[in-house]
């Protein structure tokens, strides 16, 4: 870091403040009068300089002292992040309610992470003094969880000939536990954690294709819009369709390795529930604490405009920090439109040119730049690792058209469109399937067909193909009435409700079905797409359409997704063969009675 400089404030707007620092630079953090606000440089002219504010300026009177402090925003990477609730600069929630209770006071100084407690480090073996290593280099472990081994790395940004590595021990963070000398001599001494700028990506070795897709146990995402590992995702919709409630399933249930979950401007009852759940969860995949894989970003719609700007960008850095150790991260931005709006805010302070709706002109290069840093990536070591990334998007009025839905729309590959009606008709996930698209399937395909069913994509098209034909049928029947449908269309019609009913539908209350495994999502719709089948063979016999969508084994169906738990497959299956032995019974009948007629 560079020695710290002095300055004073010239003129204050708001959380934008006109300064007068010689040497500053775009993006240095800077500490602002006798409240020792934090901020950052957003523009330069001259001496002069812009500054945003993470934090009320309210007091503050033009004269006051300015500290360039020589470095911009930066977050502290290391053992510790993990169970983590920081807000959106980094700063750690629960140690500040330890010292000064439930509010934040401004200027608070407070490290990242506890420089106190003391960790176990494990040495990587075969590394030796004078090795040779490089960025991205593992130096050692320290179990940071019972789930996750947190990997201590070289910084990317330093390259040289070990000198020598501490032995297997317990170390504080700041404690120097390598020291590795570059090829110009100078010394670099390295702690359990190191320091990055959070709007500078962290490099890798190169890109890789998706290969596998995440597993979030929702039976419309995972098996009708899958979204890989790697991928960029959208989750758009009104107030009151349920955006956070799908985030929530998506963070409490995928089988991502850690899990970020960034409040980014939303309402701060949403995020206690948030706060407050998630430690009692259990992770489906090691029965243990989600919290131990998982760290929260919580910037809610009080905080501060301009830190909810930044929050993104942390979450973002500390995701692909993991992402470097080898590991899938998923991370989930709730939502991108409040980021928006602290966007348009400065630009309008900072007089920019407002172009759709208020917003700034780059408003779509700044979101397609936070999202291409998602992607699974080979590391600077060699490893692989992912950081998937979805973004809730709130439109006003569930305007899809509108900048920011209309920008991510183009930037993202999956988009799980939520829809006002279908939560007004408590169909949740409330998931429109006709607005919905996910450009993964080809890939999501392939991992179907060898983990669970070569039948998966077939069956998949064929029920999409039902709901719209359903959607056209609705429209005929609005207008003139089900006595204008032919019996094979009146079963179209039964055939899509049992879908919704049966597939579509997932309680997130429900603990038998909050989380479905693909086996259990792949028996359901066959279920459904079997059952639907062997009715138009039964219709076309002659049976009556009312006779049966009022079999007893249609009930069953629609609860048989709350009736059997993940690991009861062998019973939904049995119970499947149960529902074939029904039909063909039917069919039995049906037959014979045709012969009788002929």
């Amino acid at each position: 870091m560079s020695d710290a400089r002095g300055g004073h404030i010239r003129e204050i707007n708001g959380p934008i403040l006109r300064i007068h620092l010689p040497g500053g630079r775009n993006g240095e953090q800077v500490r602002i009068g006798g409240l020792d606000i934090v901020g950052e440089i957003i523009a330069l002219e001259g001496d002069d300089a812009v500054v945003q504010a993470y934090e009320s300026t309210e007091g503050l009177r033009p004269g006051e002292v300015i500290e360039g402090l020589g470095h911009p925003l930066t977050v502290e990477l290391g053992p510790g992040l993990l169970q983590g609730i920081f807000d959106g600069v980094q700063r750690p929630l629960d140690e500040i309610a330890k010292q000064t209770g439930d509010n934040i006071p401004r200027g608070l100084r407070i490290d990242s992470l506890d420089r106190s407690r003391e960790w176990p480090f494990v040495p990587r073996d075969g590394l030796e003094p004078g090795s040779r290593i490089g960025p991205g280099a593992r130096l050692g472990s320290v179990q940071e969880t019972e789930t996750i081994e947190h990997h201590i790395l070289v910084p990317p940004t330093v390259r040289g000939d070990l000198i020598d590595l501490v032995p297997a021990g317990r170390y504080r963070l700041d404690k120097t536990i390598a020291q590795v000398r570059n090829a110009k001599g100078d010394v670099h001494k390295l702690k359990l954690f190191h320091r990055w700028p959070v709007r500078v990506p962290r490099p890798y070795g190169q890109r890789d294709h998706g290969v596998e897709p995440l597993i979030t146990g929702q039976r419309i995402l995972d098996t009708f819009f899958p979204l890989l590992k790697g991928g960029k995702g959208a989750v758009p919709g009104p107030f009151g369709a349920g955006k956070t409630m799908v985030q929530q399933q998506v963070a409490r249930w995928s089988n991502a390795d850690i899990v970020i979950y960034v409040g980014c401007g939303e309402r701060g009852n949403e995020l206690v529930d948030v706060l407050e759940s998630f430690p009692k969860l259990k992770d489906p995949h090691s029965g243990r604490g989600m919290m131990e894989r998982t760290l929260l970003v919580a910037n809610t719609s009080n905080m501060p405009v301009v830190a909810r700007e930044a929050s993104i960008y942390v979450g973002m850095t500390m995701a692909e920090y993991f992402r470097d150790q080898g590991y899938d991260v998923v991370m989930l931005a709730d939502s991108t439109s409040r980021w928006a709006e602290a966007l348009r805010e400065v630009a309008g302070r900072l007089g920019h040119m407002p172009v759709e709706e208020g917003y700034p002109a780059y408003l779509g290069s700044r979101l397609a730049a936070v999202y291409e840093r998602a992607g699974r990536v080979e590391t600077l070591d060699g490893a692989r690792g992912s950081v998937t990334l979805i973004g809730a998007v709130s439109p006003p009025g569930g305007d899809f058209s509108e900048p920011v839905t209309s920008h991510t729309k183009e930037i993202i590959g999956t988009f799980w469109a939520l829809s006002k009606e279908l939560a007004d008709a408590r169909h949740y996930p409330s998931v429109d399937w006709v607005d919905s698209f996910s450009q993964d399937v080809p890939v999501a395909a392939g991992w179907w067909a060898q983990q669970i069913s070569g039948a998966w994509s077939k069956r998949r098209t064929e029920a999409l193909s039902l709901l719209a034909r359903d959607a056209e049928l609705s429209r005929i029947v609005n207008l003139v009435g089900p006595e204008a449908l032919s019996p094979a269309q009146r079963w179209e019609l039964e055939g899509a409700a049992l879908i919704k009913e049966a597939v579509l539908q997932q309680s997130a209350l429900d603990d038998a079905d909050s989380y479905c495994s693909p086996n259990k999502q792949f028996e359901l719709l066959e279920l459904v797409m079997q059952v639907f089948d062997r009715g138009k063979e039964l219709i076309a016999l002659g049976a009556p359409v009312q006779e049966l969508a009022e079999h007893p084994v249609m009930a069953r169906i629609r609860r048989a997704k709350s009736t059997w738990r993940s690991d009861e497959i062998d019973q939904l299956a049995e119970f499947a063969g149960e529902v074939y032995e029904a039909l063909a019974g039917l069919q039995s009948e049906y037959a014979s009675s045709q012969e009788t007629a002929s």
